[in-house]
C-alpha cells in the first residue's frame, strides 16, 4: 500500500472522494461484522495487531492505534483502489470527528508495544531536557534567598556603610592612580625595541635583554608603589591586576615577534614551513596593532584579529546595566554577609576544629555567590562589552567549566585568555625544548601561583603564601581527580569533587586565612 505516493495521485483522486468514502465505510462495516462472528478471537487480535504494524510502517513509523483505518486499507487493497482512497484517509486523520473515537484505542489494540526506559533512569537522565527542573531550581533559589535576605535585614539591619563605593580614604591612593596611568610607558618601550630589532639595528640577544628588563619593571614598579603607600586593599588589588595584565601582554608581544622573526629567517633560508603556518611572516612592527592589542580582551598578541562588522550600541547599554546591577549585588553580599561572618570568626588554624568547619561552611554559600557574580561580571559582561566596543570577534572568554569532570578540565575552561597564554607561551615552548609534560605542567602552575600571590599579598602588605600554596596544591588535585575519573568513568564524581574543593572548602578557607592575618597585622578589627 502506498500512502501519499505523489501530488499527482492526490490531484487525480479528488473528484472521486465522496463515492469512495461510502464504499470504504461499507467495506469497513462488513469487515467488522466478520471479525465479531469469528470464533478465534485471539487470531483476530493478532491479525489486527499485524495490520496496525503494517500501517505504521507505511506512514514512516507513525504510531496509529486505530483499527478502523487498518480494516479500511484491507478493503481498499482487495478492490484495487489504493490511489483513489489515499487522500481520503489522510483527510480523515487530519479532521478526526466524533465518529473516530469508537475506533481509537480499542481494548483489543496492544497498549505496550516498544521497549522504553523511564526518563529519570540512568540510561536516559542525561539525554533528557531538564529545562523545567532548571526553572524550578531558579524559583526555589530566589524564594529561599529572598527569605534569608529579609531575615538578615530584620535581625542585623542595614550594614552597608556610606563609604563602600567611595570614601575620603580613596583620595590618599593617588600614587596608585598615577602609577596606573604611567603603565603605558612599558608597551611603548617594547614597541621601540621591536622597531629597532625589525630594522636590524640591534642583535637578538640585546632584544631579549631589553624585553626582560621592560617586563620586570612593569611588575616591580607597581609593587614598590603599593608597598610604599598605606593604601586601601581594593585599590592595591586593582593596580596589581592591571600590572599583571600588562606583563602578560608584553611577554606575548615580545615572544610572538621573536617567533615571527625566526620563521621569517627560516623562509629566507629556503626552509619549508608546515601547512598550519598560514600567517604572513613578512610582517612590519605596527604601532596601531600594539595599541589595539593592549586594550583588546586578549593576552595573546597577533598582528590582526577577527573583527565584527559594527558595534551594537543598544546591546552595549543593556550589558552595562547588567554590570551595574550584578556589581551592586556582589557588594551587598560582601558587606551584609561575608564581612560579619569573618569578623565574628576565629583564625581557622588556631581555634577549635568544629568551630572552624562551621565558619567555613557558613561562609561558603555567600562566597560562592560572590565568586559566580565576579565571573559573570568580568568574564561575560565586561569582556563582551570591551569586545563589542572594539569589534573584537573571538569572544570565547570561557567554556562550560561548570561541567568540569576534573580539576585539569576546570583550569583549561574557566579562564580562556589566561589558558591560551599559558599554552602558547609556557607549556608548548617547554615541550618544544624537550621538557617532560609533567615538568611543563608544574612550571605553568608555578607561574600562575606567583601572580596569584602577587595580586593578593602585595595589596595586603603581607606574604603568607596562602594563594601560592593553594594554586600549587592544584597539581596533586589534577592527578587525583583524573585518576578518579578514569576509575569510575562517571562525570558526576569528578564534577562534585571539583565543586566541593573550590566552593565549599578552598575559597572560604583562603578568605578566612587572609582576613585574620590582615587583621593581626593591623592590630585592629577594621573592615577590609
Amino acid at each position: 500500500m502506498a500512502i501519499l505516493d505523489s501530488p499527482e495521485n492526490l490531484t487525480a483522486t479528488t473528484s472521486t472522494a465522496a463515492p469512495d468514502i461510502t464504499e470504504s465505510s461499507s467495506d469497513l462495516n462488513l469487515s467488522l461484522r466478520r471479525r465479531r462472528s469469528s470464533s478465534n478471537s485471539a487470531g483476530a487480535v493478532a491479525e489486527l495487531s499485524s495490520n496496525i504494524d503494517q500501517l505504521e510502517s507505511d506512514v514512516g513509523g507513525e504510531m496509529m492505534m486505530d483499527p478502523g483505518p487498518v480494516e479500511e486499507s484491507e478493503a481498499l487493497k482487495s478492490n484495487g483502489k489504493d490511489c483513489g482512497h489515499d487522500k481520503d484517509k489522510v483527510d480523515n486523520r487530519e479532521n478526526r470527528g466524533g465518529s473516530d473515537i469508537k475506533f481509537t484505542y480499542r481494548p483489543s489494540v496492544p497498549a505496550h508495544r516498544v521497549l522504553k526506559e523511564s526518563p529519570l533512569s540512568s540510561d536516559l537522565i542525561f539525554k533528557q531536557s531538564h529545562a523545567g527542573l532548571f526553572n524550578l531550581c531558579i524559583v526555589v533559589l530566589v524564594a529561599v534567598n529572598s527569605r534569608l535576605i529579609i531575615e538578615n535585614l530584620m535581625k542585623y539591619g542595614w550594614l552597608i556603610k556610606t563609604g563602600f563605593w567611595f570614601s575620603s580614604r580613596s583620595l590618599r591612593d593617588w600614587p596608585l592612580l598615577m602609577c596606573c596611568l604611567t603603565l603605558p610607558i612599558f608597551p611603548l618601550a617594547a614597541y621601540l625595541v621591536e622597531k629597532l630589532a625589525y630594522r636590524r639595528y640591534i642583535s637578538e640577544p640585546i632584544v631579549v635583554f631589553f624585553h626582560v628588563l621592560i617586563t620586570s619593571a612593569a611588575v616591580s614598579y607597581p609593587v614598590s608603589v603599593i608597598l610604599s603607600c598605606e593604601s586601601a586593599v581594593l585599590s592595591g588589588v586593582t593596580l596589581m591586576l592591571f600590572a599583571c595584565i600588562v606583563w602578560l601582554k608584553l611577554v606575548s608581544y615580545a615572544h610572538t615577534n621573536y617567533d615571527m622573526r625566526a620563521v621569517a629567517n627560516s623562509v629566507d633560508k629556503g626552509d619549508t614551513l608546515s601547512n598550519t603556518l598560514n600567517a604572513d611572516y613578512s610582517h612590519d612592527v605596527s604601532f596601531e596593532s600594539l595599541v589595539y592589542f593592549m586594550v583588546a580582551p586578549t593576552l595573546c598578541y597577533q598582528p590582526s584579529y577577527p573583527r565584527t562588522a559594527s558595534v551594537r550600541k543598544g546591546w552595549v547599554v543593556r550589558q552595562f546595566v547588567k554590570l551595574i546591577i550584578f556589581t551592586g549585588f556582589m557588594g551587598f553580599i560582601i558587606e551584609q554577609y561575608i564581612n560579619p561572618i569573618v569578623q565574628n570568626s576565629q583564625h581557622p588554624l588556631k581555634g577549635d576544629l568544629l568551630y572552624a568547619i562551621e565558619r567555613v561552611l557558613k561562609l561558603s554559600v555567600p562566597n560562592l555567590y560572590v565568586w559566580l557574580c565576579m565571573f559573570y561580571c568580568f568574564f561575560h559582561l565586561w569582556l563582551n562589552i570591551l569586545a563589542e566596543l572594539l569589534r573584537f570577534g573571538d569572544r570565547e572568554f570561557y567554556k562550560d567549566w561548570w561541567n568540569a569532570r576534573t580539576v585539569d578540565e576546570y583550569w583549561r575552561m574557566w579562564n580562556m585568555p589566561v589558558h591560551k597564554w599559558m599554552v602558547r607561551h609556557i607549556y608548548f615552548p617547554c615541550l618544544r625544548h624537550k621538557v617532560p609534560k609533567g615538568i611543563a605542567l608544574i612550571i605553568a602552575f608555578f607561574v600562575s601561583a606567583v601572580f596569584h600571590e602577587l595580586c593578593i599579598a602585595v595589596p595586603c602588605h603581607m606574604f603568607k603564601l596562602w594563594a601560592f600554596i593553594g594554586i600549587m596544591f592544584q597539581i596533586p588535585l589534577v592527578v587525583i581527580t583524573s585518576y578518579l575519573q578514569n576509575k569510575f568513568r562517571s562525570s558526576m564524581v569528578g564534577n562534585m569533587i571539583f565543586w566541593f574543593i573550590f566552593c565549599i572548602l578552598g575559597q572560604p578557607m583562603c578568605v578566612l586565612l587572609y582576613y585574620h592575618d590582615l587583621m593581626n597585622r593591623k592590630g585592629s578589627t577594621e573592615t577590609i
